[in-house]
């Protein structure tokens, strides 16, 4: 597989649990992109900040950052800049995770930067308002996720599928381009055929891959839900 995205997506977000650090976080990446060459399913990692550079340079699939700051390089320590990231060799970033929230006006401003680097961007939404004032800065692809059910093993697919409906109806209303993806509890390959089926390009999930003890075997259950929705 290339480092090109292509739909249905499967992303998964590392965030810092110490399963996916370092080399651990390696084999994760190394088993995705086994799961995407077998499969023809795009895979796409989120790992550490510490480990991007190294998982991109070592995978084939598409890797993206975990969140990004919207300011030029300069004097802002502490702060990741869409230059950092592109040197790092991914191919976009995360923005507004109910774990690093930005206000409205830096979402725009981080879009606009991650896009003028030729990078693309995975914005997060709670809801379905705010999803659809995301869906206007035109972003690459919009995640809808519920953060009660983050973490949970409660698929929002499930416990909240009007959301992933209405959210695909509404963002489409206001942009047809940009790509929806379905968050929050996603564990299984069930999971996954359900959010595609209610109308979303794919899954943004974490947990329920990184904790997993076989995180192979969990991703290609989920490539294979993908699938046969094709």
């Amino acid at each position: 597989m290339s480092k090109r995205l292509d739909f249905p997506v499967i992303v998964i977000n590392f965030k810092t649990y110490i399963e996916s650090l370092g080399n651990r976080g390696m084999k994760i990446a190394n088993a995705a992109e086994r799961v995407s060459n077998e499969t023809g399913v795009c895979m796409c990692v989120a790992p550490q900040f510490t480990d991007l550079k190294s998982i991109a340079s070592a995978v084939s699939i598409p890797v993206f950052a975990q969140h990004v700051d919207p300011y030029s390089p300069g004097s802002y320590t502490g702060s990741v800049s869409v230059e950092a990231l592109k040197d790092a060799g991914v191919v976009g970033s995360i923005l507004n995770h109910s774990e690093k929230r930005l206000q409205l006006t830096s979402i725009s401003t981080a879009v606009k930067m991650l896009k003028n680097a030729g990078l693309l961007s995975l914005v997060c939404a709670d809801d379905v308002e705010p999803a659809m004032a995301v869906a206007a800065l035109n972003p690459t692809m919009l995640a809808v996720e519920p953060p009660e059910l983050i973490g949970t093993g409660i698929p929002v697919s499930k416990a909240k599928p009007e959301i992933v409906s209405e959210s695909v109806r509404q963002i489409r209303s206001i942009n047809k381009e940009v790509k929806v993806l379905c968050g929050a509890g996603i564990t299984t390959g069930d999971d996954v055929r359900k959010a595609i089926e209610l109308g979303s390009d794919g899954v943004l999930l974490a947990s329920g891959v990184v904790k997993a003890k076989d995180p192979y075997t969990v991703m290609k259950e989920m490539a294979e839900a993908a699938l046969s929705l094709r």
